[in-house]
């Protein structure tokens, strides 16, 4: 369980363990090779460690953003690192520097990169369903652990599930903890950056949310692991919600050809508008799907879809303003909701969300680092 360290009214822990080292970086470290991912706040760069010759993966977070002070923030991502450290599928945190304008995250380095390179990959490197299968385990299992102990990730995503190896397909790692908030009775309504493809559709109505929003995040993500697409993303950033809060899904066999009925059975159980009604982390991994062997079968039929580019950096881990790589015009939304430490405290918000105002296209934002 969490300690009782501080925490503010937003869910966000202010007080760590682990000492941040003043020394200089770089006298404990060698940068090695090209830089694993850039975005507009942090860098990902690989490094290797002087005393034992292993390879860590750096992350270099700037302080202040926007001309505010976000030490807070690296801070309470710093502390859900600590309390997950026992976690094996979340990404483990090594040392902690501090420059006068950077704090420096030493995490494990995952060399397999981001899943979404598969999700879109060519028949011959696409996962097969049982390799979903076992990953979708994994992902479960380490959501799972943290959602025992009151915290939401709030940015599950194929870009912030990371592998240890690609060839062969080695385990995953969870990262980006940059939005995670521990939820103990929180109440309080905060302003927070999500991928709107990702995003469960009480938060587009400002409704409360809970572990519940990860659950719905997790089904886009089963969804675009199976089938290579993105389920909710339209022609346009209106049909785009649209379809969210209408839970508008494509389960037809065009999209999940040769793909089992319980793949998607399992989906439906997590697509669902009310949160109340969607499984949890750990009925899923109770799920048929999960628990039963299938027959092995060629890889999933997974197309290159526009909605579905590369995103910018291969390797990364995202801060509090991530982009959707798998948008044509990257849609970034602000939502404004209340944290809640369980479904039974859920209460209506403070209205529906408004589209009028035009998002940033892609171009206009870049992608937010994870590790």
């Amino acid at each position: 369980m969490l300690d009782s360290r501080m925490m503010n009214k937003n869910g966000m822990v202010s007080s760590i363990q682990t000492r941040i080292r003043t020394d200089l970086f770089k006298n404990n470290y060698d940068l090695v090779g090209k830089e694993l991912g850039r975005g507009k706040f942090a860098v990902v760069k690989k490094c290797i460690e002087k005393k034992t010759g292993k390879e860590h993966a750096a992350k270099f977070l700037r302080k202040r953003r926007k001309g505010e002070d976000c030490r807070l923030d690296i801070i309470n991502e710093i502390a859900i690192l600590e309390f997950a450290k026992s976690n094996p599928y979340v990404v483990s945190l090594h040392e902690v520097y501090e420059t006068t304008s950077e704090i420096i995250l030493v995490l494990e380095c995952a060399a397999g990169g981001e899943i979404f390179n598969q999700c879109v990959a060519d028949n011959d490197e696409a996962f097969t369903e049982q390799d979903v299968i076992r990953l979708a385990r994994q992902i479960l299992t380490g959501v799972a652990c943290l959602h025992r102990n009151n915290v939401v990730h709030l940015d599950l995503k194929p870009q912030n599930i990371l592998l240890t190896s690609a060839r062969p397909l080695g385990d995953i790692r969870i990262v980006d903890f940059g939005l995670s908030r521990r939820m103990d009775n929180m109440k309080e309504v905060r302003e927070i950056l999500g991928t709107p493809e990702y995003v469960a559709p009480e938060i587009l109505s400002y409704e409360p949310i809970s572990t519940a929003t990860d659950m719905w995040s997790i089904g886009v993500l089963t969804y675009v692991m199976l089938a290579g697409e993105s389920p909710f993303l339209g022609n346009d950033k209106q049909e785009t919600y649209l379809n969210i809060s209408q839970v508008n899904v494509d389960y037809s066999e065009d999209v999940f050809e040769g793909v089992s009925s319980l793949a998607i059975d399992f989906i439906k159980s997590l697509l669902v508008k009310n949160p109340r009604e969607r499984a949890t982390a750990e009925e899923c991994l109770k799920h048929p799907w999960l628990s039963g062997h299938l027959h092995p079968r060629p890889h999933l039929h997974s197309s290159h879809l526009s909605s579905l580019d590369e995103p910018e950096a291969s390797q990364s881990e995202s801060d509090p303003e991530p982009e959707s790589p798998a948008s044509p015009q990257n849609l970034v939304i602000v939502a404004s909701y209340s944290l809640c430490s369980s479904l039974s405290d859920m209460k209506p918000g403070r209205g529906t969300f408004s589209f009028n105002e035009p998002f940033l296209t892609k171009t206009e934002i870049k992608q937010e680092l994870i590790c």
